[in-house]
This record gives C-alpha cells, structure tokens and sequence, in this order.
C-alpha cells in the first residue's frame, strides 16, 4: 500500500491509498476558493446517565443528498471541483467539512472507497476491500497516536433510511476524546465477568456461537479466521456480529492471516444483505467497527469486533426507535435471531 498526504484549499489533509505502492500519485491542486472549515463543537456530559454528548449546532448548513452530477465524493473534473481534487483514486481520505468533531474536541474524517458513484461496498473487488482495510488500520493507527483521542471508530451509513447526506460509497473515521457510551458499558460487563469468573467474555460468547447445534446455530458464516453469527439477544431485525477468531483489541494488532481472509467474509455479508428483501433498492445498513479505547485497563480484555446491521425489516417495513427504544433503550425485536440467522445463510451469494 502506497499513502500520499497533501491539503485541500482550506488546509484540511486529504490522503490516497493505493494498492501498488511503487505507484505514482499526482498531487493535484485544490483551487477552490474555501472558507476555513466550520468549527466550534462541544462536548458536555450528561450529568444522570453519565454519558458524554456532542453538540455541533454549525453542521446544520452541510451537504445534503446532491444529484450525482454535483457529488463532492465523486473525483474532480475540468469545470468541476469536488471534495477530492484528483481525477482518478483508489480509497481516500480527508478531514470532513463539516466535523462533528475537531481540534481539542477530536477529528472526523471521511473515507471514500471509490471513485464510481454508482456502486456499493459490496460491488467491491476483495483488492479493494483490502486495501480499505489498510487504510482504515493506518488512520486508527495515526489518529490513537494524537493527543486527547481516547477511542477510534469506523463506520459506514449506507442508504436514504438510515440518514445518509451523500449517496457516494463512503464511511466515516471518528477520534474521540472520550470513550463511547456503548465502549464504556461494554467494558464494564467484561471487567466484572472477569472479576467474577476469571474469563474473558468476548472469547466466551464467540465459543458459545460456535459450538451451537446446527439445528439452533446462530452463525452465518465461519471462515478459519473470521465468525459471524446473530447475536443471541439481537437488537436489531437483521444484524450480524463479525469477530477474528483470535482475539485482539483493534485493526493494528489483527494478525495477517485475519487481515487476508476479511475481505471474502466481509463481502459476502454485505452482498447477503443485499439479497434479505426482494427489493431493487440495495439493503439500508449501519456498519461498525468496535474498537478497543487508545490505552488504560480495559483495552488488554477488549475484543475487535463489526456489528453490521439494517433498519429494514421486511421488504416493505421499517424498524424504528420508538417509544420504548428511544425513550427507555429498551429494545424490541420483531425477527428471532434464529430465524435472521438462518435467512441469512439462506441467502447466500454463492
């Protein structure tokens, strides 16, 4: 993998990745006349649950669905500036316009992981799809580096039901100054379960699924490296955990045999997504990775895991947060895990 690093007009970075790294990437100049990027977000907690949350008042000006022709993801053309000042790429990456995150309060950064706008992640080639890991492994690995980042996440939104401002196949890389609600729980289960019993819960879940009866099993997939399975108390209609089988806490430490078998697995689950509702649309997902926090105790217990799932859940329904989820986080769920489990293998792109 070759890194090239240069700035946009309004002095946020930008870098390409590129599978052959004896390749040659030109620089190409950003001559768009740019404010500086919009700032000022802040992060409070709240004070009854102990959560942090951040308010960014000044996003509410961003990009929102443009038609395909105006895309900022989208290479640049003559005439035509975009976001990303090149006429070709492979992935790239640049710090967001319009961060929910910035300066002291952390670093949002956008990942494109091609040019064509009119594919998906799942349309992929696995050479792609590895070197969008690589990418997303050297930005966890430079960005825990900085000071006051306590936890790196990467996630891809996909789909108008989800809430997506752009339709260009894309994710999102967030530096956190604090660990996150979900991180902060799950570190806490762990810590007693290993105060209690002596093991680690994450290896004791993955073994559990694994050595599940065919007939009742919840996994959709196992690779010699890779598992994913339904978990047992889903939350979501259709929602798929993928962990390596050898536990480790983040991208920078996933061995290479687990770095080499990710993108068959990982593509596969999301074309099976693909083909869970019999409608043209491509499936409407959240993809994210769970990473350990940048240092302290819980890390050395933390397992890397992705929670993949979708807001759909028939061809014609939706599943929304409503009273009980939204108001109380109590979730309810209309497919059995079992059931989701098996529609999933069933589907498979094979």
């Amino acid at each position: 993998m070759k890194r090239t690093s240069t700035r946009l007009a309004d002095g946020r970075e930008i870098l390409y990745y590129d599978t052959d790294d004896g390749a040659a990437r030109a620089v190409h100049l950003d001559t768009r006349p740019l404010d500086a990027p919009a700032a000022g977000s802040e992060v409070r907690r709240d004070p009854l649950l102990g959560d942090f949350v951040v308010i960014a008042s000044h996003r509410q000006g961003r990009t929102h669905l443009p038609p395909a022709d105006d895309c900022p993801l989208c290479p640049s053309t003559e005439g035509r500036a975009s976001e990303i000042p090149a006429p070709d790429y492979e992935v790239a990456v640049f710090e967001n316009r319009f961060p929910s995150l910035a300066g002291d309060t952390g670093r949002c950064e956008v990942i494109c992981f091609t040019p064509d706008h009119r594919t998906s992640f799942a349309e992929l080639d696995e050479e792609r799809a590895a070197l969008v890991l690589a990418a997303w492994t050297d930005r966890t690995a430079e960005l825990s580096a900085r000071e006051g980042v306590r936890q790196v996440y990467c996630f891809e939104n996909r789909g108008a039901e989800i809430g997506v401002t752009l339709g260009h196949p894309h994710g999102q890389i967030y530096a956190f100054p604090f660990i996150t609600p979900r991180t902060t729980r799950m570190l806490a289960t762990v810590a007693a379960h290993r105060a209690r019993t002596g093991g680690n819960l994450f290896e004791e879940v993955l073994a559990a699924e694994r050595a599940e009866p065919a007939e009742g099993t919840r996994v959709v997939l196992a690779g010699e490296h890779w598992t994913a399975f339904v978990p047992y108390a889903a939350r979501w209609p259709y929602e798929v955990h993928l962990y390596p089988n050898r536990r480790t806490a983040d991208l920078t430490t996933l061995d290479d045999a687990a770095r080499a078998e990710f993108p068959r697995v990982y593509l596969e689950l999301l074309r099976r997504f693909d083909r869970l509702f019999d409608r043209p649309e491509p499936t409407p997902y959240v993809s994210a990775w769970h990473q350990a926090p940048v240092a302290g105790e819980g890390r050395a217990d933390f397992a890397l895991h992705l929670e993949l799932f979708t807001v759909r859940r028939t061809a014609d329904k939706l599943k929304y947060l409503a009273g009980t989820e939204s108001g109380m986080e109590a979730y309810m769920n209309d497919v059995r895990p079992e059931d989701a489990a098996a529609r999933l293998r069933e589907v498979a792109s094979r």
